[in-house]
């Protein structure tokens, strides 16, 4: 297996500019077209099996489906039901690989409670279906990383859940899943794909698609069969066009898979994806009442909750819920769902169901709306179209890749690249099953090194407890800025459970290019805060225009931007339905669409 090289995974400005250099008019084995996790992980996959590997992404790293989810790895309980026995079985095994191996820094063990209304077929019925979810993963968890699941009394079920309604609650039953920070997490994929000596540049909108005889948007002379030999780019940091050519392209671009086929022409096959809306709330831990923690690290149970067409989920997040998620068609801006005002009503009404004290709008810190890619199947229900992945090779040199979930990104990576190295010869086999993510390769000689660390570096414990969750054994790039200058030791403000270092660092090392980029992916300040990052900006510009060499122009403009972003969000919260919603999240461009 060729071996990475972690120092070289830094995604500095200075690195941009000579991947930017690097790639224009370059030929590279396998160009990849989106940096959501599905991208990222096919530029890993193929960086590390020793190819030459670009990897483009409109916007940034996440930006899109990849930063939005519910923030779990997981099998699909839900699945079972189904009968979709081998996804559940792939997610399962993906979920070990990642809590062992793959990322266990960003990638923790969280209970849940499925709490039972009907005491007798319930019981037998949803623990039929979580006993066979255990046995499922089983296979993949020796050392028990994941505990079996266990059957709770209705009085251990409000000890462990008190703010549970007693009238309603006849018991409930606790199975494990796994939970992760999932922007930061497909960052440490391109990091690591970098690290492989892969090509990575954000900010890359690719417009056009490269056909044999030299022809663009189809072949010469119209040939939609013409084999796909490259991409035309444009640099959204100045506003250049350059080319790159690739022996094979990868497609990894899920609710915007029809922009693909709108490049290749109207007969070209292409894969059919629909997008299902989801809206997800945060609120402060004192707005539901969990089980007190008295044994340090032990993690809070969330809850899985049935609705009348999926499931909800109450989760655990640092000293926050999040609730979610909706699942309903969307057919409007991709680039920014928008959640509407039906869509909390419906979260705050169906999870008020079951506990004795209501969560209000009032209680709300944060929303945020993701799109899921769906393969479209022949039900336009959302919540019953397929979680499987499909690649598809329409024309010579490209490959399409979509669906799936989350958890099983790895799984479409390697599948897309298979597909894609098909005529080249001599490619190994994938590595990244056990290969760790930046971070991780010494992850157990720092994970309980929180109390040294914190003491000889004169940081709290509780904060250095939190930046070895988000970097790993990275963390001493952290707090060696800490150390050059202690004032980027303190908390930001509005925002005291991040570092200014860290603000620092996603400039110089995780490629963060827009204020929006910090806030939002690189910390979670836009969503765990009730002023939605709006206090901290001024900050955050500041400490970014430094590293970045703006100018006082840019850097209020910067902030300008992320507070209409914001203002944006807030009025299409307020909107009674998606069409409005939509119309009000539009009234912020991106930030991208400046240049």
């Amino acid at each position: 297996m060729h071996r990475g090289d972690m120092s070289r995974s830094q995604l500095s400005p200075a690195r941009r500019r000579a991947d930017r250099a690097r790639l224009a008019d370059a030929v590279v084995d396998v160009l990849v077209i989106g940096g959501g996790v599905t991208g990222a992980g096919a530029a890993l996959d193929a960086a590390s099996r020793g190819l030459s590997v670009a990897l483009l992404e409109a916007r940034d790293w996440a930006a899109g489906t990849s930063s939005r989810s519910s923030k779990l790895i997981h099998g699909g309980l839900r699945y079972l039901e189904q009968l979709a026995f081998p996804l559940v079985h792939e997610a399962l095994r993906e979920r070990s690989r990642l809590v062992k191996t793959i990322a266990p820094h960003l990638v923790s063990p969280l209970p849940f409670l499925l709490p039972l209304t009907s005491p007798v077929w319930q019981r037998a019925y949803f623990g039929a279906g979580i006993a066979l979810y255990d046995a499922l993963g089983a296979a993949f968890t020796s050392g028990r990383e994941i505990p079996r699941h266990r059957h709770l009394s209705r009085k251990q079920t409000l000890v462990a859940f008190p703010g549970l309604r007693g009238d309603v609650v006849r018991g409930a039953i606790r199975y494990w899943d796994a939970q992760v920070d999932d922007a930061r997490h497909t960052l440490a994929v391109v990091r690591t794909a970098a690290g492989y000596g892969a090509h990575v540049l954000s900010s890359a909108r690719v417009v056009g698609l490269l056909r044999d005889g030299g022809g663009t948007a189809r072949g010469a002379g119209g040939d939609d069969r013409a084999p796909v030999v490259g991409v035309r780019v444009a640099d959204l940091t100045d506003g250049s066009s350059f080319t790159v050519r690739a022996r094979s392209i990868i497609a990894a671009t899920g609710v915007w898979s029809d922009d693909i086929g709108d490049m290749l022409g109207p007969a070209a096959p292409s894969l059919k994806v629909r997008a299902s809306k989801g809206v997800h709330l945060l609120v402060p831990r004192s707005a539901i009442d969990g089980a007190e923690i008295t044994a340090p690290g032990a993690p809070q149970a969330g809850l899985i909750l049935r609705t009348p067409t999926s499931v909800l989920f109450v989760i655990p997040w640092a000293d926050r819920w999040i609730i979610g998620t909706t699942d309903t068609p969307w057919r409007l801006d991709r680039d920014h769902p928008a959640a509407s005002s039906a869509d909390i009503a419906y979260l705050l009404d169906q999870v008020n169901r079951v506990l004795t004290r209501p969560v209000t709008p009032d209680d709300i810190l944060g929303v945020y709306a993701g799109l899921r890619p769906l393969l479209a199947g022949e039900s336009d229900e959302t919540s019953r179209l397929s979680r499987e992945h499909a690649v598809l090779t329409p024309v010579p040199g490209l490959v399409l890749v979509a669906g799936g979930k989350y958890t099983t990104y790895r799984v479409m990576a390697e599948d897309a690249v298979d597909a894609a190295v098909e005529g080249l010869p001599a490619v190994p086999p994938s590595p990244t099953a056990n290969l760790p993510l930046v971070g991780a390769r010494r992850w157990a000689e720092v994970r309980d090194q929180a109390p040294e660390i914190a003491q000889a570096h004169g940081l709290p414990e509780d904060a250095v407890e939190r930046l070895l969750h988000r970097h790993g054994d990275q963390i001493t790039d952290v707090l060696d800025l800490v150390r050059s200058d202690p004032a980027l030791g303190r908390p930001l403000t509005g925002a005291p459970g991040y570092l200014a270092a860290e603000v620092v660092h996603a400039v110089i090392a995780e490629g963060a290019l827009h204020l929006d980029d910090v806030l939002t992916r690189r910390t979670r300040v836009s969503i765990e805060t009730a002023h939605r990052g709006v206090e901290s900006a001024p900050q955050v510009a500041d400490l970014m225009a430094a590293a970045l060499g703006w100018d006082e122009e840019r850097t209020t403009r910067e902030v300008r931007h992320y507070a209409a972003r914001v203002e944006a969000e807030r009025e299409s919260q307020r909107m009674p339905d998606d069409q409005t919603a939509d119309a009000a999240r539009l009234g912020a461009p991106d930030v991208r669409a400046a240049v």
